[in-house]
């Protein structure tokens, strides 16, 4: 069975929590792994919560990229959505998992729009 996107369910652990705390880093890494991960950015939208934390979103052609940290536990959940198979999503996890300085990394796959479509006729794009 063929499926329409890839989603993945990150969360890391143990990160540098100055760094998570601060809207423009985030932003910068999660836009950097995009650009890694070969996917054509949209835009990216970020906001920074007070007394800390950051919640952002990079909106790609093919899906999204999405984070919200909690610098006071040092940690980052991220949601990667990609349809497509030309999108290098380890890729652009790897990258956040230095770059965040996260000591440990979970990550959930999930098939999206699992469908029983002939060979062929699948399309991401027209």
């Amino acid at each position: 069975m063929k499926s329409l996107g890839k989603h993945l369910i990150v969360e890391l652990y143990d990160c540098n929590r100055d760094l998570i705390a601060r809207v423009d880093k985030v932003e910068q890494i999660l836009v950097d792994a995009v650009k890694l991960s070969k996917a054509t950015i949209v835009a990216p939208v970020f906001h920074q919560f007070n007394p800390h934390g950051v919640s952002g979103v990079v909106v790609i052609a093919e899906s999204h990229f999405s984070i919200h940290t909690w610098p006071e536990y040092g940690y980052c959940a991220l949601d990667i959505f990609t349809c497509g198979e030309l999108i290098d999503s380890d890729a652009a996890l790897h990258f956040m998992k230095e770059a965040f300085q996260a000591k440990s990394m979970s990550v959930m796959e999930l098939k999206r729009g699992t469908l029983d479509i002939p060979e062929g006729e699948l399309r991401h794009k027209p």
